[in-house]
């Protein structure tokens, strides 16, 4: 059976950015965990960024894939919204390399990393935009900007999930449904 180089090599670097950071990650250990010579990983990707740039890619599908795993037709747009960010943000928590790379983000401003955990909230926004905008044109809400209304509503739910939390205690998902209906829904309501 032939061995899927490029495959092991993917692995590999996810395995040592999720361990060491982007910064701190090296072809030289890619291609140690990888079990193939540097030279190898030279003939997929043309360095590092092309590498990070494949798994970030990756990375982003899964995010959306698990928050199209909880989107149901029969709810509300009000509940599949909630529900979609409710599992991104479960997802950034719980993925290790997510984890990794919004510590790395806060803690050294790793230009590669913030260009990444940016690309990962534009493909949030564009996810609940494009919710937002199907919404409108089946008349459950007002008219608005759908990526401004994304952009918002991201923002609120980080602030009443991960903000919140830092001040102490934790809301509940029942009050971070309660106040995020106060403050989103009943605004766009019809």
């Amino acid at each position: 059976m032939a061995v899927d180089r490029k495959k092991l090599i993917i692995e590999a670097a996810t395995k040592s950015f999720t361990l060491f950071g982007y910064k701190a990650t090296t072809m030289d250990q890619v291609a140690k965990l990888a079990n193939v010579g540097k030279g190898t990983i030279y003939t997929f990707f043309k360095n590092k960024e092309e590498l990070f740039e494949e798994i970030m890619t990756t990375l982003i599908q899964e995010m959306k894939q698990a928050a199209e795993s909880v989107i149901d037709e029969k709810h509300s747009f009000h509940d599949n919204v909630q529900r979609a960010l409710f599992e991104i943000l479960q997802f950034r928590t719980k993925h290790q390399l997510a984890v990794k790379l919004f510590q790395e983000e806060k803690e050294m401003g790793t230009p590669a990393v913030i260009d990444a955990v940016k690309k990962m909230e534009e493909a949030i926004v564009r996810y609940i935009a494009n919710q937002v905008s199907a919404a409108i044109d089946r008349n459950e809400i007002k008219p608005c900007d759908p990526e401004a209304a994304a952009f918002i509503m991201l923002k609120l739910y980080v602030a009443l999930v991960v903000d919140w939390e830092r001040r102490g205690k934790a809301l509940s998902k029942q009050e971070i449904t309660r106040l995020f209906e106060l403050y989103v829904f009943e605004g766009l309501a019809k």
